[in-house]
Protein backbone atom coordinates (compact mmCIF):
# COMPACT_ATOMS: atom_id res chain seq x y z
CA UNK A 1 0.00 0.00 0.00
CA UNK A 2 1.38 3.41 -0.99
CA UNK A 3 -1.76 5.57 -1.24
CA UNK A 4 -4.34 6.95 1.17
CA UNK A 5 -7.81 5.54 0.45
CA UNK A 6 -10.61 7.72 1.84
CA UNK A 7 -13.44 5.82 0.17
CA UNK A 8 -16.80 6.73 1.65
CA UNK A 9 -15.57 10.12 2.92
CA UNK A 10 -16.71 13.33 1.22
CA UNK A 11 -16.34 17.05 1.88
CA UNK A 12 -19.06 19.48 2.87
CA UNK A 13 -19.02 23.25 2.14
CA UNK A 14 -16.24 24.99 4.04
CA UNK A 15 -16.51 27.24 7.07
CA UNK A 16 -14.26 30.31 7.19
CA UNK A 17 -12.95 32.38 10.08
CA UNK A 18 -10.41 34.97 8.91
CA UNK A 19 -7.52 33.07 7.33
CA UNK A 20 -8.69 29.66 8.66
CA UNK A 21 -10.83 27.41 6.47
CA UNK A 22 -12.37 24.28 7.99
CA UNK A 23 -13.75 21.70 5.58
CA UNK A 24 -16.03 19.17 7.35
CA UNK A 25 -15.68 15.56 6.20
CA UNK A 26 -18.65 13.20 6.46
CA UNK A 27 -18.93 9.44 6.01
CA UNK A 28 -21.61 7.55 4.17
CA UNK A 29 -21.62 5.13 7.13
CA UNK A 30 -19.46 4.75 10.25
CA UNK A 31 -16.61 2.24 10.16
CA UNK A 32 -17.80 -0.95 11.84
CA UNK A 33 -15.68 -2.60 14.51
CA UNK A 34 -13.48 0.35 15.54
CA UNK A 35 -13.91 3.26 17.94
CA UNK A 36 -11.54 5.96 19.20
CA UNK A 37 -11.46 7.42 22.71
CA UNK A 38 -9.55 10.24 24.35
CA UNK A 39 -7.06 10.07 27.21
CA UNK A 40 -5.93 13.34 28.79
CA UNK A 41 -2.57 13.62 30.53
CA UNK A 42 -2.16 15.92 33.47
CA UNK A 43 1.36 16.90 32.43
CA UNK A 44 1.85 17.81 28.76
CA UNK A 45 5.62 17.33 28.63
CA UNK A 46 6.28 13.66 28.02
CA UNK A 47 9.14 11.26 27.40
CA UNK A 48 8.69 8.00 25.50
CA UNK A 49 11.10 5.08 25.49
CA UNK A 50 11.27 4.04 21.82
CA UNK A 51 14.34 1.78 21.87
CA UNK A 52 17.53 0.86 23.67
CA UNK A 53 19.08 4.06 25.04
CA UNK A 54 16.70 6.08 22.85
CA UNK A 55 14.01 8.39 24.20
CA UNK A 56 11.47 10.61 22.41
CA UNK A 57 10.75 13.86 24.26
CA UNK A 58 7.88 16.12 23.21
CA UNK A 59 4.74 18.05 24.10
CA UNK A 60 2.17 15.26 24.68
CA UNK A 61 -1.14 16.62 26.03
CA UNK A 62 -3.28 13.58 25.24
CA UNK A 63 -3.41 10.11 23.78
CA UNK A 64 -5.95 8.14 21.77
CA UNK A 65 -7.37 4.73 22.64
CA UNK A 66 -8.23 2.53 19.64
CA UNK A 67 -10.92 0.01 20.64
CA UNK A 68 -11.69 -2.87 18.27
CA UNK A 69 -13.49 -5.03 20.86
CA UNK A 70 -16.83 -4.30 19.23
CA UNK A 71 -18.67 -3.07 22.33
CA UNK A 72 -17.48 0.55 22.11
CA UNK A 73 -17.66 0.92 25.88
CA UNK A 74 -15.57 2.64 28.52
CA UNK A 75 -14.42 5.87 26.91
CA UNK A 76 -11.87 8.03 28.70
CA UNK A 77 -13.07 11.05 30.66
CA UNK A 78 -12.83 14.39 28.87
CA UNK A 79 -13.15 17.98 30.01
CA UNK A 80 -12.76 19.93 33.25
CA UNK A 81 -12.31 17.82 36.37
CA UNK A 82 -12.48 19.00 40.00
CA UNK A 83 -10.05 17.79 42.66
CA UNK A 84 -10.52 17.80 46.41
CA UNK A 85 -7.37 19.76 47.13
CA UNK A 86 -4.90 21.91 45.22
CA UNK A 87 -1.93 19.99 43.77
CA UNK A 88 1.41 20.50 45.44
CA UNK A 89 4.92 20.17 44.10
CA UNK A 90 8.09 21.96 43.16
CA UNK A 91 8.30 24.74 40.59
CA UNK A 92 9.59 22.58 37.76
CA UNK A 93 8.21 21.09 34.56
CA UNK A 94 7.09 17.51 35.28
CA UNK A 95 7.67 14.80 32.69
CA UNK A 96 5.31 11.92 32.05
CA UNK A 97 7.12 8.73 31.04
CA UNK A 98 5.47 6.49 28.45
CA UNK A 99 6.72 3.12 27.31
CA UNK A 100 6.26 3.05 23.56
CA UNK A 101 4.34 5.36 21.25
CA UNK A 102 1.78 2.57 20.72
CA UNK A 103 1.08 0.09 23.51
CA UNK A 104 -1.58 -2.58 24.02
CA UNK A 105 -3.73 -2.00 27.09
CA UNK A 106 -3.78 -4.54 29.94
CA UNK A 107 -6.21 -4.72 32.86
CA UNK A 108 -5.75 -7.13 35.78
CA UNK A 109 -3.26 -9.16 33.77
CA UNK A 110 -5.62 -9.55 30.79
CA UNK A 111 -4.65 -8.04 27.44
CA UNK A 112 -7.57 -6.04 26.04
CA UNK A 113 -8.51 -5.25 22.46
CA UNK A 114 -7.50 -1.63 23.10
CA UNK A 115 -4.38 0.18 21.98
CA UNK A 116 -3.07 3.44 23.45
CA UNK A 117 -1.13 5.55 20.96
CA UNK A 118 0.06 9.14 20.90
CA UNK A 119 -1.55 11.04 18.00
CA UNK A 120 0.88 12.68 15.55
CA UNK A 121 3.87 11.57 17.61
CA UNK A 122 3.92 8.27 15.75
CA UNK A 123 4.33 10.22 12.52
CA UNK A 124 6.86 12.69 13.93
CA UNK A 125 8.95 9.90 15.45
CA UNK A 126 8.95 8.21 12.06
CA UNK A 127 10.30 11.38 10.45
CA UNK A 128 12.91 11.89 13.17
CA UNK A 129 13.99 8.26 12.82
CA UNK A 130 14.61 8.66 9.08
CA UNK A 131 18.10 7.11 8.61
CA UNK A 132 18.67 7.89 12.29
CA UNK A 133 21.57 5.43 12.52
CA UNK A 134 23.77 7.62 10.35
CA UNK A 135 26.36 6.31 7.88
CA UNK A 136 26.11 2.58 7.24
CA UNK A 137 29.67 2.54 5.83
CA UNK A 138 32.59 4.21 7.61
CA UNK A 139 33.87 6.48 4.85
CA UNK A 140 36.75 8.85 5.61
CA UNK A 141 34.48 11.92 5.64
CA UNK A 142 32.31 10.87 8.58
CA UNK A 143 33.21 11.52 12.20
CA UNK A 144 33.52 8.81 14.84
CA UNK A 145 30.54 10.34 16.64
CA UNK A 146 28.43 9.80 13.51
CA UNK A 147 29.45 6.15 13.37
CA UNK A 148 28.90 5.50 17.09
CA UNK A 149 25.81 7.63 17.78
CA UNK A 150 24.25 8.38 14.40
CA UNK A 151 22.12 11.51 14.28
CA UNK A 152 21.47 11.66 17.99
CA UNK A 153 19.72 13.77 19.07
CA UNK A 154 17.29 14.84 16.32
CA UNK A 155 14.92 17.73 16.97
CA UNK A 156 12.18 19.50 15.01
CA UNK A 157 10.08 22.54 15.92
CA UNK A 158 6.27 22.64 15.89
CA UNK A 159 3.47 24.85 17.19
CA UNK A 160 0.55 23.84 19.38
CA UNK A 161 -2.87 24.53 17.89
CA UNK A 162 -3.62 27.33 20.36
CA UNK A 163 -0.57 29.17 18.96
CA UNK A 164 -1.98 29.18 15.40
CA UNK A 165 -3.85 32.52 14.99
CA UNK A 166 -7.58 32.06 14.44
CA UNK A 167 -7.67 28.28 14.80
CA UNK A 168 -9.13 28.26 18.31
CA UNK A 169 -11.93 30.65 17.36
CA UNK A 170 -12.77 28.67 14.22
CA UNK A 171 -12.95 25.36 16.09
CA UNK A 172 -15.14 26.91 18.78
CA UNK A 173 -17.75 28.80 16.75
CA UNK A 174 -18.63 26.38 13.95
CA UNK A 175 -21.28 23.72 14.43
CA UNK A 176 -20.61 20.09 13.57
CA UNK A 177 -22.49 18.21 10.88
CA UNK A 178 -24.60 15.26 12.09
CA UNK A 179 -22.48 12.75 10.11
CA UNK A 180 -19.16 14.58 10.48
CA UNK A 181 -16.23 12.20 10.96
CA UNK A 182 -13.33 14.51 10.17
CA UNK A 183 -12.06 17.88 9.07
CA UNK A 184 -9.48 19.44 6.79
CA UNK A 185 -7.74 22.50 8.22
CA UNK A 186 -6.49 25.16 5.79
CA UNK A 187 -4.49 28.27 6.65
CA UNK A 188 -4.40 30.93 3.92
CA UNK A 189 -5.97 28.19 1.75
CA UNK A 190 -2.93 25.92 2.17
CA UNK A 191 -3.76 22.46 3.50
CA UNK A 192 -2.42 22.34 7.06
CA UNK A 193 -3.80 19.09 8.47
CA UNK A 194 -6.31 16.31 7.93
CA UNK A 195 -8.14 14.52 10.73
CA UNK A 196 -10.51 11.58 10.18
CA UNK A 197 -12.08 9.16 12.69
CA UNK A 198 -14.33 6.10 12.28
CA UNK A 199 -17.57 7.35 13.90
CA UNK A 200 -19.40 10.71 14.28
CA UNK A 201 -19.57 10.26 18.07
CA UNK A 202 -15.78 9.83 18.13
CA UNK A 203 -15.34 13.08 16.22
CA UNK A 204 -17.62 15.00 18.58
CA UNK A 205 -15.49 13.84 21.52
CA UNK A 206 -12.15 14.44 19.79
CA UNK A 207 -12.92 17.71 17.96
CA UNK A 208 -11.56 19.88 20.84
CA UNK A 209 -8.26 17.98 20.74
CA UNK A 210 -7.37 19.76 17.48
CA UNK A 211 -6.45 22.86 19.47
CA UNK A 212 -3.80 20.81 21.32
CA UNK A 213 -2.34 19.10 18.25
CA UNK A 214 1.01 20.01 16.71
CA UNK A 215 1.23 22.07 13.51
CA UNK A 216 4.22 22.84 11.35
CA UNK A 217 6.12 26.10 11.15
CA UNK A 218 4.74 26.83 7.68
CA UNK A 219 1.17 26.48 8.95
CA UNK A 220 1.80 29.00 11.72
CA UNK A 221 3.39 31.48 9.30
CA UNK A 222 0.52 31.23 6.82
CA UNK A 223 -2.05 31.78 9.58
CA UNK A 224 -0.08 34.69 11.07
CA UNK A 225 0.73 36.58 7.86
CA UNK A 226 -2.05 35.46 5.52
CA UNK A 227 -5.16 37.55 5.01
CA UNK A 228 -8.82 36.48 5.16
CA UNK A 229 -9.88 33.83 2.66
CA UNK A 230 -13.16 33.89 0.70
CA UNK A 231 -16.09 32.06 2.25
CA UNK A 232 -18.26 29.52 0.46
CA UNK A 233 -21.18 31.27 -1.24
CA UNK A 234 -23.86 29.52 -3.27
CA UNK A 235 -24.72 31.64 -6.33
CA UNK A 236 -27.81 30.40 -8.05
CA UNK A 237 -28.26 31.60 -11.60
CA UNK A 238 -31.26 31.44 -13.92
CA UNK A 239 -33.73 32.80 -11.40
CA UNK A 240 -36.58 32.42 -13.84
CA UNK A 241 -36.40 28.64 -13.29
CA UNK A 242 -36.85 29.03 -9.50
CA UNK A 243 -40.61 28.92 -8.99
CA UNK A 244 -40.91 27.22 -5.59
CA UNK A 245 -39.06 26.41 -2.41
CA UNK A 246 -38.42 22.92 -3.78
CA UNK A 247 -36.70 24.45 -6.85
CA UNK A 248 -34.62 26.72 -4.60
CA UNK A 249 -33.64 23.79 -2.37
CA UNK A 250 -32.63 21.67 -5.36
CA UNK A 251 -30.54 24.51 -6.83
CA UNK A 252 -28.78 25.06 -3.49
CA UNK A 253 -28.01 21.36 -3.17
CA UNK A 254 -26.62 21.34 -6.70
CA UNK A 255 -24.26 24.15 -5.69
CA UNK A 256 -23.14 22.12 -2.65
CA UNK A 257 -22.52 19.05 -4.82
CA UNK A 258 -20.50 21.13 -7.26
CA UNK A 259 -18.35 22.55 -4.46
CA UNK A 260 -17.86 19.06 -2.97
CA UNK A 261 -16.77 17.59 -6.30
CA UNK A 262 -14.31 20.40 -6.92
CA UNK A 263 -12.88 20.15 -3.42
CA UNK A 264 -12.62 16.34 -3.57
CA UNK A 265 -10.51 16.72 -6.70
CA UNK A 266 -8.32 19.31 -4.94
CA UNK A 267 -7.98 17.08 -1.85
CA UNK A 268 -7.00 14.15 -4.07
CA UNK A 269 -4.23 16.17 -5.74
CA UNK A 270 -2.84 17.45 -2.45
CA UNK A 271 -3.24 14.45 -0.16
CA UNK A 272 -4.49 11.28 -1.83
CA UNK A 273 -2.66 11.05 -5.17
CA UNK A 274 0.95 11.38 -3.88
CA UNK A 275 2.76 8.15 -3.03
CA UNK A 276 3.87 7.44 0.53
CA UNK A 277 6.13 4.98 2.28
CA UNK A 278 4.02 3.12 4.86
CA UNK A 279 5.33 1.37 7.97
CA UNK A 280 3.01 -0.77 10.05
CA UNK A 281 3.23 -0.04 13.76
CA UNK A 282 0.63 -2.45 15.15
CA UNK A 283 -1.91 -5.02 13.96
CA UNK A 284 -5.37 -4.77 15.56
CA UNK A 285 -7.49 -7.64 14.32
CA UNK A 286 -8.67 -6.69 10.84
CA UNK A 287 -7.18 -3.21 11.26
CA UNK A 288 -3.61 -2.00 11.20
CA UNK A 289 -2.00 1.13 12.65
CA UNK A 290 0.42 2.66 10.13
CA UNK A 291 2.62 5.71 9.84
CA UNK A 292 3.75 7.14 6.54
CA UNK A 293 6.36 9.42 5.00
CA UNK A 294 6.25 11.25 1.64
CA UNK A 295 8.70 10.86 -1.22
CA UNK A 296 10.61 14.04 -0.24
CA UNK A 297 10.79 15.04 -3.90
CA UNK A 298 12.18 18.54 -4.40
CA UNK A 299 9.55 19.39 -7.02
CA UNK A 300 6.66 18.75 -4.62
CA UNK A 301 6.41 21.73 -2.23
CA UNK A 302 3.37 20.38 -0.33
CA UNK A 303 4.20 17.18 1.54
CA UNK A 304 2.70 15.56 4.62
CA UNK A 305 3.66 12.93 7.13
CA UNK A 306 1.01 11.16 9.14
CA UNK A 307 -0.52 8.09 10.70
CA UNK A 308 -3.53 6.03 9.76
CA UNK A 309 -5.61 3.07 10.87
CA UNK A 310 -6.69 1.07 7.81
CA UNK A 311 -8.85 -2.00 7.38
CA UNK A 312 -7.74 -5.16 5.55
CA UNK A 313 -8.62 -3.53 2.20
CA UNK A 314 -6.48 -0.45 2.89
CA UNK A 315 -9.42 1.91 3.49
CA UNK A 316 -8.69 4.63 6.04
CA UNK A 317 -10.67 4.55 9.29
CA UNK A 318 -8.46 7.03 11.17
CA UNK A 319 -6.10 9.64 9.76
CA UNK A 320 -4.02 12.48 11.16
CA UNK A 321 -1.44 14.41 9.13
CA UNK A 322 1.29 16.99 9.71
CA UNK A 323 2.45 19.31 6.94
CA UNK A 324 6.22 19.59 6.57
CA UNK A 325 8.00 22.88 5.98
CA UNK A 326 10.27 23.37 2.99
CA UNK A 327 13.31 23.01 5.27
CA UNK A 328 12.01 19.70 6.61
CA UNK A 329 11.40 18.46 3.07
CA UNK A 330 14.96 19.42 2.12
CA UNK A 331 16.34 17.52 5.11
CA UNK A 332 14.38 14.42 4.17
CA UNK A 333 15.49 14.71 0.54
CA UNK A 334 19.13 15.07 1.60
CA UNK A 335 19.02 12.09 3.97
CA UNK A 336 17.37 9.91 1.33
CA UNK A 337 20.04 10.91 -1.19
CA UNK A 338 22.87 10.04 1.18
CA UNK A 339 21.25 6.73 2.11
CA UNK A 340 20.57 5.75 -1.52
CA UNK A 341 24.26 6.24 -2.39
CA UNK A 342 25.76 4.49 0.65
CA UNK A 343 26.60 7.83 2.30
CA UNK A 344 29.37 8.53 -0.23
CA UNK A 345 29.66 12.28 -0.70
CA UNK A 346 30.97 12.19 -4.27
CA UNK A 347 28.27 9.80 -5.54
CA UNK A 348 25.52 11.68 -3.71
CA UNK A 349 26.67 15.05 -5.04
CA UNK A 350 26.75 13.69 -8.58
CA UNK A 351 23.22 12.27 -8.23
CA UNK A 352 21.95 15.61 -6.91
CA UNK A 353 23.64 17.53 -9.73
CA UNK A 354 25.94 19.54 -7.47
CA UNK A 355 29.61 19.39 -6.51
CA UNK A 356 31.07 17.98 -3.31
CA UNK A 357 31.53 21.37 -1.66
CA UNK A 358 27.89 22.31 -2.25
CA UNK A 359 26.77 19.01 -0.76
CA UNK A 360 28.87 19.62 2.35
CA UNK A 361 27.26 23.07 2.57
CA UNK A 362 23.79 21.52 2.39
CA UNK A 363 24.70 19.05 5.14
CA UNK A 364 25.84 21.97 7.30
CA UNK A 365 22.72 24.06 6.56
CA UNK A 366 20.50 21.09 7.41
CA UNK A 367 22.06 20.89 10.88
CA UNK A 368 23.98 17.67 10.24
CA UNK A 369 27.51 19.11 10.26
CA UNK A 370 28.34 17.15 13.43
CA UNK A 371 28.31 14.01 11.29
CA UNK A 372 31.30 15.23 9.28
CA UNK A 373 34.90 15.42 10.30
CA UNK A 374 35.96 18.99 11.05
CA UNK A 375 38.42 19.12 8.17
CA UNK A 376 35.80 18.02 5.65
CA UNK A 377 33.23 20.49 6.97
CA UNK A 378 35.66 23.41 6.92
CA UNK A 379 36.82 22.56 3.39
CA UNK A 380 33.25 22.46 2.13
CA UNK A 381 32.38 25.87 3.57
CA UNK A 382 35.32 27.78 2.06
Amino acid sequence: MNKLDLSGVSAMPSQVWGGIRLVPLVREAPVAGLRLHHEIYRHALGAVDVGPRTRYLSYIPHGFIADWSGDGGQSAAYGTQLAGSAPTGTDCVPIRLHHGLAKRRRQKGVTEKRLRFLPLHLALEGYLALHFGGPSVIWDEWSQAAVRQGMSPRAEAAYAGWQVPGLGQALRIFELHPRQCGVLVYTADALAAAFVVPHPDDYRALHPSLIEDLYGELVHQYAFYGGPVPAFDARIGGERHIRSLADLRAAARAQERSWTENHDALMANRLLNPSYHFERVYRMGEFGLWRFLPSFGRGEPEQHIGEAICDHKGRVAYLKTFRLSEAQIRRGHLLNGLYDHDWQLNRTAQALGIDRGQLVGRIHDAGFSSLLKHGVERAGRR
